[in-house]
């Protein structure tokens, strides 16, 4: 039976090498910034360089100057959610997969083969953590970068789907990596994947 995994998180709590773990794990192909290329392929005119420069953020432009039935002129990023939401559908309906970020667990809530799962962690623990990872970029700044991030995931998550991205409500699945550790985090993926 086909499975989809969705892992949305918090930037610095694991997420993404939770998915490519799980994926690993259950055999399974990854999708992550990958699927930002697929997206721009999917969508007719829309160039990769176009989509990673609106890349999970809202425009700073729109607003009601922009007319409601000006559809060619949308701001791209509205053009890049359709693509997105076309080319994940698409993938879903294809194979099993593990899909992190995108706003995946909303854009499949209609799929029952589908695990939807959040990752947070305390804010510290993300800021020691990318330190590790990044250990010549000043911890001040990786501070800002984290809440900077976690701000355009919420925003463009709220404007797309009308849902907090951290609301536990939306997921059927959600771990405290500050808490549990990246393998024991994992381990309750693939336990939960069982089920699907």
């Amino acid at each position: 039976m086909k499975k989809i995994i969705t892992i949305s998180r918090q930037f610095g709590a694991g997420g993404g090498e939770l998915g490519r773990r799980t994926a690993k794990a259950l055999g399974l192909p990854f999708y992550d910034k990958d699927l930002i290329l697929r997206t721009a392929m999917a969508s007719s005119g829309l160039s990769p360089e176009q989509v990673r420069r609106w890349d999970e953020r809202v425009p700073t432009t729109f607003g009601f100057t922009q007319s409601l039935f000006d559809f060619y002129n949308r701001p791209l990023s509205d053009k890049l959610w359709e693509a997105q939401v076309k080319a994940i559908r698409e993938m879903a309906d294809k194979e099993s997969c593990v899909i992190v970020g995108r706003n995946a667990d909303y854009i499949l809530r209609e799929f029952d083969h589908c695990l939807r799962v959040f990752v947070h962690a305390d804010f510290e623990w993300r800021v020691d953590r990318m330190h590790q990872m990044m250990p010549d970029t000043p911890v001040e700044k990786l501070r800002m970068n984290i809440k900077s991030v976690d701000r355009a995931r919420n925003a463009y998550c709220t404007r797309y789907t009308g849902h907090h991205y951290a609301d536990a409500t939306n997921y059927d699945l959600t771990l405290c990596t500050s808490r549990l550790g990246i393998d024991v985090a994992l381990e309750q993926i693939l336990k939960a994947a069982e089920h699907i």
